[in-house]
């Protein structure tokens, strides 16, 4: 079994579910008491959220690379980072070390081409939403991206920093988030990407009968595929 080297914390509510799926999978896939071998490496969130909201982002990424030699040179034998908005550095952080890097969009990917959609909705940061990083991705995929208007935007990201990444979940919340979603599948969505890992945290896809895709679940379960050596490129996993 190989390693696999989390670097979390970005926020740890969600960074727990990374470690949950992860070991529920091996130990669904092996029996017995088998667990999957981990190193993680967890930020204080605080320090990352501000460099990012003064964008500060070539600070950003050099956290990032760190975080990953460290993982590296601890044993890990690949790299996960257990957010989506910092995979805006995925390339600099896979360049700089000598093992692979998971790319979340990439697992996301291939469980939205599996239900043969083309056009999905995206819900996360204002930097996951608004910035080319994530969309780009997907369309090396084929796949188009819709994202919420301005105002709808802002209540995606307020409830994620002010409440999700504080461990609250509040009804109201929740029905806010739906309505984004309805509004998304108004415009063309066949589904909704959950693109910041404390989504999940609020919102299931008993809450609606529109198509969600669960980026931390799908990453973790990528990892551990990749762990199992299921698959030998990263990439190619199949959720």
């Amino acid at each position: 079994m190989k390693t696999i080297g989390l670097i979390g914390g970005l926020s740890w509510e969600s960074t727990t579910d990374y470690y949950r799926y992860i070991n529920t999978f091996v130990k669904e896939e092996l029996g017995g008491l088998h667990s999957a071998k981990c190193l993680l490496y967890s930020f204080d969130f605080e320090e990352i959220v501000e460099l990012q909201h003064n964008g500060e982002w070539e600070k950003a990424t050099q956290c990032m690379i760190d975080a990953a030699k460290t993982l590296e040179n601890g044993g890990a034998d690949v790299i996960v980072i257990c957010t989506n908005t910092m995979h805006k550095m995925a390339r600099e952080v896979e360049e700089a070390v000598g093992i692979p890097l998971i790319h979340i969009a990439d697992a996301t990917a291939v469980k939205i081409k599996e239900q043969n959609l083309k056009s999905v909705g995206l819900l996360g940061t204002n930097f996951t939403m608004e910035q080319d990083f994530y969309k780009e991705r997907l369309a090396q995929h084929g796949i188009d991206v819709i994202i919420p208007d301005e105002e709808d935007r802002q209540t995606v990201h307020s409830v994620i920093f002010n409440e999700l990444c504080k461990g609250e979940f509040k009804q109201e919340s929740r029905e806010a988030y739906l309505q984004v979603m309805n509004r998304l599948q108004e415009k063309g969505a066949e589904g909704v990407i959950l693109g910041c890992t404390e989504i999940p945290l609020l919102v299931k896809q008993t809450d609606t009968e529109i198509p969600l895709f669960d980026t931390a679940l799908l990453h973790a379960v990528a990892a551990a595929e990749f762990a199992l050596e299921r698959r030998k490129k990263p990439e190619m996993v199949q959720i």
